[in-house]
């Protein structure tokens, strides 16, 4: 791919994961949020950053499955969003759910095992985050960095087991979201497990190898 046509791409992921926030701006605007206006901004912002982040977690898969490079470009950019996202949706928690009360919150995290798993979903993405420079990549290594990011899993993984202990009887989205997250987790460890046969045998080979063949 292009120089150029990496760059279009980046743009239209810019383009695609702020139409959201502009969408939510307008209807804050219009006073289009309904009923309950915190609770359709709190679902709003965690929808999006379970789509952002199941589509980071994708980049790598359908580099494996479909062969193609350019994906790997998105995975930084989209990560982001995710934590971005992330950061809005536990930003309205704490501002308009419990107004920077800080015991009630911690007693909420402590006592709600749904709050818990959001919680650690955040935190697992903030070392990505904060890492996510290519001066960082070079300070901590390649190895070291991929396996830090490892990290965008557990969040994954947390972040839908939030979703499905949060939502109500009968909504159906959380199971696509896990769903979708079983898939990716599948291919990462079909990959994991043709690499670990391939080295098994390289090895073997090594060592029946005779001596000065």
């Amino acid at each position: 791919m292009s120089h150029r046509a990496r760059i279009a791409l980046k743009i239209a992921v810019w383009g695609v994961c702020l139409t959201p926030l502009a969408s939510l701006a307008y209807r804050a605007w219009t006073d289009d949020l309904g009923a309950n206006p915190i609770s359709a901004v709190t679902n709003t912002l965690g929808d999006w950053t379970l789509r952002i982040l199941l589509a980071s977690l994708a980049m790598t898969p359908l580099r494996i499955v479909l062969g193609l490079s350019w994906p790997i470009a998105l995975r930084r950019l989209l990560g982001l969003f995710a934590f971005a996202y992330v950061c809005l949706h536990f930003s309205v928690w704490i501002v308009l759910d419990f107004f920077f009360d800080w015991a009630r919150m911690g007693a909420d995290i402590v006592k709600r095992p749904y709050i818990t798993l959001g919680m650690l979903a955040l935190l697992s993405l903030i070392p990505l985050a904060a890492t996510s420079t290519t001066g960082m990549i070079r300070r901590l290594g390649a190895r070291t960095w991929t396996r830090l990011h490892r990290l965008a899993y557990v969040a994954g993984v947390c972040g839908v087991l939030h979703y499905l202990w949060l939502a109500k009887v009968g909504v159906r989205d959380p199971y696509w979201y896990a769903a979708a997250l079983a898939v990716l987790l599948g291919v990462r460890a079909w990959a994991w497990g043709r690499r670990a046969v391939r080295r098994r045998g390289a090895g073997v080979a090594a060592t029946s190898t005779p001596a000065g063949a």
